[in-house]
């Protein structure tokens, strides 16, 4: 009785985790919207774009054509680049872009050795001279409205960071987890802000950009978080888009072990994200991160659970005989991926990104998680 009593109730987290908080904040989000304020002015500010590159050579020419042909006055946008140790030909070509007629004066490059991102980011910052700061990355083009978008967003003094949506093309099942990920970012935007940003496309103000810890994993986490405990929001702009394409699971998987070891490091140096009294987004917090880093260990023990209520001759038998069949046939169609059709391919890169949290968790206590990109 008592596996059952732990089967059912990692089912009910888990349901919660991946269904229940989706459909409470997007009720939330329609009973409870957040107040719009007055109409915000289209004021034309100056704005610095910081492209942190990395080897990114293949990408440049694309990603800096559609940062000229943002919607903003000309002399009011500087693009500034800096290389981060870049070991192909990400220097040279960047420099040559500058050099073009259209890009005269309005691109500034900068190199170092190779630090990571956030220490490109602070680099970068030192030398900005904009109100606001688009932050970027070099291998998703956006959309020409973008600037003029987040920027509107950030009239309103209770947003801190205004974050653009990542568009991502294809099929593969990290698009599907993508499209229902923003959904869910969109139901916290309207009730009280997302939790984190689009690392590919976001909007500060100077002002409140502190320099960020060289070692910090998760700039695009750090930011918002520290924000948001200073009681500023993050707002979902749908008129600013960054585009890419859906990664297969192998390369989802990778990315996703970096990006959980630096949840867990997020929340080992704010400490005051778990507090409800020092964290107004503490639910979104608890419901939308602390619960997932929680999901592998949850199945772990449902699948533990419902073993050993199935091999026992009690009255709930022939049920945890019934769970333990249906987590048996779950994880067969993720093993065999979209060759087993779409649904098993959305299963697989559940299980992958839930292995990827186990991965990241010990890579945090390992200390072998790098802050290079």
């Amino acid at each position: 009785m008592a596996a059952m009593v732990t089967a059912v109730s990692a089912l009910a987290l888990l349901g919660y985790t991946y269904l229940g908080y989706p459909a409470l904040v997007g009720l939330l989000a329609r009973l409870r919207p957040r107040d719009g304020g007055p109409a915000r002015e289209d004021v034309e500010r100056t704005i610095s774009v910081l492209l942190p590159v990395h080897d990114g050579e293949r990408w440049l020419a694309t990603k800096l054509a559609s940062l000229l042909a943002l919607d903003w006055p000309k002399d009011k946008l500087e693009v500034l680049v800096h290389c981060d140790g870049c070991a192909d030909g990400s220097e040279a070509t960047a420099r040559a872009l500058a050099a073009e007629p259209r890009a005269a004066g309005r691109v500034r490059v900068s190199a170092s050795a190779r630090r990571g991102k956030p220490a490109a980011l602070n680099a970068l910052r030192e030398v900005a001279t904009g109100e606001l700061l688009l932050l970027t990355d070099v291998r998703q083009p956006i959309s020409p409205g973008s600037a003029r978008a987040l920027a509107r967003a950030l009239e309103d003094p209770t947003v801190g960071c205004a974050t653009g949506t990542l568009e991502l093309e294809g099929e593969a099942g990290s698009g599907v987890y993508w499209r229902y990920e923003r959904w869910i970012r969109a139901q916290e935007s309207r009730f009280r802000g997302v939790v984190g940003m689009t690392g590919a496309l976001a909007m500060v103000r100077r002002a409140d950009l502190a320099p960020l810890p060289e070692d910090i994993i998760l700039d695009d986490v750090w930011i918002p978080a520290r924000l948001a405990l200073g009681g500023r929001r993050v707002e979902l702009v749908d008129g600013a888009q960054a585009f890419d394409t859906a990664e297969p699971d192998a390369r989802e998987f990778r990315r996703k072990v970096r990006t959980l070891a630096g949840n867990y490091q997020l929340f080992a140096r704010l400490p005051a994200l778990l507090s409800p009294r020092a964290n107004p987004q503490w639910l979104e917090v608890v419901s939308h991160k602390i619960l997932r880093l929680a999901a592998p260990w949850l199945l772990l023990l449902l699948a533990a659970a419902s073993a050993a209520d199935a091999a026992t001759a009690g009255p709930g038998r022939a049920a945890a005989g019934a769970l333990l069949a249906a987590q048996a046939a779950f994880y067969a169609a993720a093993a065999l991926g979209r060759r087993a059709g779409r649904l098993a391919g959305v299963a697989r890169t559940f299980v992958v990104l839930n292995a990827a949290a186990v991965a990241g968790l010990g890579r945090f206590l390992a200390g072998r998680q790098r802050v290079t990109w």
